[in-house]
């Protein structure tokens, strides 16, 4: 097997490990996530996979690597990276039992971003959906079909997809303070400013970025209640995407039940 191992290129931690890493390290291109090995990509398309929009620690190889072996998958993922215009990367509002505050897709018609597309086969797809808690009534996202022309994934070869999957936060996002998606800048500073910005939640999850995450990590309750401060302080917002989901019923494309259009 050709290729180098993630350790090798620095994409081996996993923010599940190391919450304050989050959303972890990205390949710096395109390329087959296949064990512990980073291969090239034969083609940037796979008609008989579906496409996962990432935009937090789904881009993060070692991140990947460990919720596939959960399920004792070893099959190749391939990530392709793509420009996608009109998404932005917002904040969840919700704590994650992983101890980070993860990053969730707003609707951001003049945005412009580098984001990775995983085409997943279905088993992948299976993961990585339970990973989201997309099956479960209270779980923290849900998948939703967002078309072109409302999102442009636009590939390296000049190819338009024609729309693709991403995971729609169920809690909302949170807010910049006027109302709006406020962007995700990276855990450590935004464990930070959250806790400058509340008394009660220091109280609950610590006055340093350190502090949260150990307190926040596997303690269901603990999340819990962080994520209900976050709406009892009005920080919290649409992310411009719930229709996406409120429209797709079961049966329907973006429930997981059919693939997307085929590339034309």
């Amino acid at each position: 097997m050709t290729g180098r191992t993630l350790e090798e290129l620095g994409l081996a931690e996993a923010p599940r490990d190391h919450p304050l890493l989050y959303p972890g390290a990205w390949p710096a291109d395109s390329g087959l996530l296949h064990g512990d090995r980073m291969l090239p990509l034969e083609r940037l398309v796979y008609d008989d996979r579906m496409p996962v929009l990432a935009v937090g620690s789904n881009a993060c190889p070692g991140q990947l690597r460990h919720k596939m072996a959960e399920f004792g998958i070893e099959s190749p993922l391939p990530m392709v990276r793509a420009r996608v215009h009109g998404v932005d990367v917002g904040v969840s509002a919700h704590v994650s039992r992983l101890g980070y505050v993860s990053a969730s897709p707003v609707k951001s018609p003049r945005s412009l971003r580098e984001l990775f597309v995983l085409w997943l086969d279905p088993r992948q797809l299976h993961v990585i959906d339970a990973s989201e808690g997309t099956a479960l009534p209270d779980g923290n996202f849900r998948r939703a079909w967002l078309p072109a022309p409302d999102v442009r994934i636009e590939l390296a070869d000049g190819r338009v997809l024609p729309g693709v999957y991403a995971y729609i936060n169920q809690h909302g996002v949170l807010d910049n303070g006027a109302g709006a998606p406020r962007s995700h800048p990276g855990q450590h500073t935004l464990l930070t400013e959250l806790l400058a910005a509340s008394a009660p939640l220091r109280e609950l999850l610590g006055a340093t970025p350190e502090e949260f995450c150990a307190r926040a990590r596997a303690d269901v309750a603990v999340c819990a209640r962080g994520t209900r401060l976050f709406a009892e302080h009005r920080w919290v917002t649409e992310s411009g995407f719930e229709p996406y989901v409120a429209g797709q019923q079961a049966g329907s494309p973006g429930t997981g039940s059919s693939l997307p259009p085929p590339l034309r």
